[in-house]
């Protein structure tokens, strides 16, 4: 008998194919292409204006390509279409770089909300599901303090666990420490590393080497809108195969 057919590969959890996004005369993406599997860390790394940020707003549309497509379980996503939109966004997760979290609120009501309004738990599993959150980033001491209270550090922790209230099947950070002092953000960045130990899908813009070369599954290294170089860290960091990208990591050798 012929041997069975091997079965397909199962389709990114996430996908960006061939996006393309002007700001007037400023090319911000130039037919970008990214694939995110299931339990994966991507690292997308690159010089200030090399269309980081706006390819991970393009994910989720905070920021409307003007062509290509993103793709979820396979899926295309049409933005067009409210109840297509709320859901991509119900499994895409954002982190900021400024926190975000309401101020007259107290920090256990933060994601108690978001958990209401997305996966429409009732009251009382939405503060249970904001209780286990806080405890879980290390912040149970805190849940009744306002956001005002808390350190740069505990706010960000606090804003990655309402991102996780709503049960995103990846999560989008973009720049998340760039706000914080070195202290603090060690403390985010080891948050970060137990939730990629944990198989967490994360797409993370940042300008954290070291942070990629520990946690990231794939680096995608960008420059002036376009993917550079993508691999895993050991290549794309430590043995780079463009000029650009060896400019980038090994500063010693050249200017970037």
């Amino acid at each position: 008998m012929p041997p069975e057919p091997a079965s397909a590969a199962p389709a990114p959890l996430l996908e960006a194919r061939a996006l393309t996004k002007r700001f007037d005369a400023l090319v911000a993406l130039d037919a970008v292409s990214l694939a995110v599997a299931s339990g994966t860390v991507t690292a997308i790394l690159g010089p200030s204006g090399s269309g980081k940020s706006t390819l991970l707003r393009c994910l989720n549309f905070l920021v409307l390509p003007d062509t290509g497509e993103v793709r979820c379980d396979g899926a295309v996503i049409d933005p067009r279409h409210d109840s297509a939109l709320n859901a991509h966004r119900a499994r895409v997760g954002m982190v900021f770089q400024q926190f975000n979290l309401f101020p007259h609120l107290r920090v256990w009501e933060n994601l108690a909300l978001a958990a209401r309004l997305v996966r429409r738990l009732s009251a009382d599993a939405a503060r249970d599901r904001a209780l286990a959150l806080l405890d879980r980033v290390g912040l149970a001491d805190k849940a009744d303090a306002h956001p005002t209270q808390l350190s740069g550090g505990q706010q960000q922790r606090a804003a990655i666990a309402r991102a996780l209230a709503v049960e995103p099947a990846v999560l989008l950070f973009d720049e998340p420490t760039s706000a914080l002092d070195p202290e603090l953000t060690g403390e985010v960045l080891a948050f970060m590393r137990q939730l990629a130990a944990d198989r967490t899908t994360m797409v993370v813009v940042t300008h954290d080497v070291e942070f990629a070369r520990q946690a990231a599954t794939e680096i995608v290294f960008m420059d002036a809108g376009r993917v550079i170089e993508s691999g895993p860290p050991a290549l794309v960091i430590s043995a780079p195969k463009t000029d650009r990208a060896r400019r980038f990591f090994h500063p010693a050798n050249g200017p970037a």
